[in-house]
């Protein structure tokens, strides 16, 4: 059975031995081949602008049941369509095809979705430069384009 090298020499091929066995980490191997931000459509960065191409319904997991309230942007920066949600009541009346908005993480673990909507990761924070929250509260009216 082969042991660990211990002596006053070791150092260096301790130091390859733990870099070697750090690759059977899933969490080091994705982070180092950069497998999550490759598959990011938002390229790592928090938020993204992109154009809403169209308004959709998701309807929502057991046990729950309703259509949950979604638009289709297409990302500014790089041309990618997603899906993203739109919290609040009434917001699908305030938000129009294209529109610019703002998309940020819905915040579900480890970047996936959230709650009981199947596949959509992002929510809509802001249309046309104003919060999405004070124009469905009407604090704020949308400016004409």
């Amino acid at each position: 059975m082969a042991k660990k090298p211990r002596g006053e020499f070791a150092a260096r091929k301790l130091m390859l031995r733990r870099k070697k066995l750090r690759w059977k980490d899933r969490y080091y191997k994705r982070r180092m081949l950069m497998l999550d931000v490759k598959a990011d459509p938002l390229e790592g960065a928090p938020m993204a602008r992109g154009i809403v191409l169209e308004k959709v319904g998701r309807e929502s997991k057991q046990p729950n049941s309703a259509i949950r309230k979604c638009v289709r942007v297409q990302l500014i920066k790089n041309g990618k369509v997603v899906t993203a949600f739109l919290p609040g009541d009434g917001a699908l009346n305030v938000v129009d095809e294209h529109d610019e908005v703002i998309i940020a993480g819905i915040g579900g673990s480890r970047g996936r979705s959230m709650g009981d909507i199947p596949g959509v990761r992002w929510k809509v924070v802001t249309v046309n430069g104003i919060a999405l929250q004070d124009l469905i509260t009407g604090k704020k009216e949308k400016p004409r384009r």
